[in-house]
């Protein structure tokens, strides 16, 4: 049972920092799960949330536009639940889940939190990007399974090949 997580300081990084792990990766392992682009608006304080589904390279938006001067949380939870399911439909066929965010949602033990679990119950690795702000309860959900990597792409990128290699033998 493999759990390694990311934890890069910085607003947006654990988002780029996977997107170029999962690069590295395509093709090489079946992926599923999922990468998170933001796009800034110059017209909004809040960005544009969007998530790359790793099996069939569908992308969801996954933040509602509440206007020019929200402020909080801005996820729509519709479209993260069918973002779970599409992911949970491509877990039998993977190598490898990638889960974005170990957010505030997963730490409710609802999104991607369930899955996590039912991947490494099926002898899945997993990888996740955990915010400062989650952290301890990410380590709280992991119950000391959870591998810190560090936040180098060639580590992680080999972390990630002998992990799913390892499962598919």
């Amino acid at each position: 049972m493999r759990l390694g997580y990311i934890s890069p300081p910085g607003r947006g990084e654990s988002d780029r920092f996977l997107t170029q792990v999962v690069a590295g990766l395509e093709g090489r392992l079946r992926l599923c799960g999922t990468v998170q682009a933001n796009t800034a608006r110059a017209d909004r304080r809040k960005c544009d949330m969007d998530l790359r589904l790793l099996a069939t390279g569908e992308v969801l938006r996954i933040s509602e536009d509440r206007g020019a001067f929200a402020r909080g949380c801005t996820l729509d939870i519709g479209v993260l639940v069918q973002a779970v399911a599409a992911t949970e439909a491509a877990l039998s066929d993977a190598e490898l889940l990638v889960v974005n965010k170990f957010g505030k949602t997963e730490a409710e033990g609802a999104g991607f939190a369930p899955l996590i679990g039912e991947a490494l119950c099926r002898g899945l690795p997993v990888l996740v990007g955990v915010n400062g702000l989650n952290l301890r309860a990410f380590e709280s959900f992991a119950s000391g399974m959870a591998e810190a990597l560090p936040a180098d792409v060639v580590h992680v990128t080999g972390w990630c090949l002998q992990a799913g290699l390892q499962n598919a033998a």
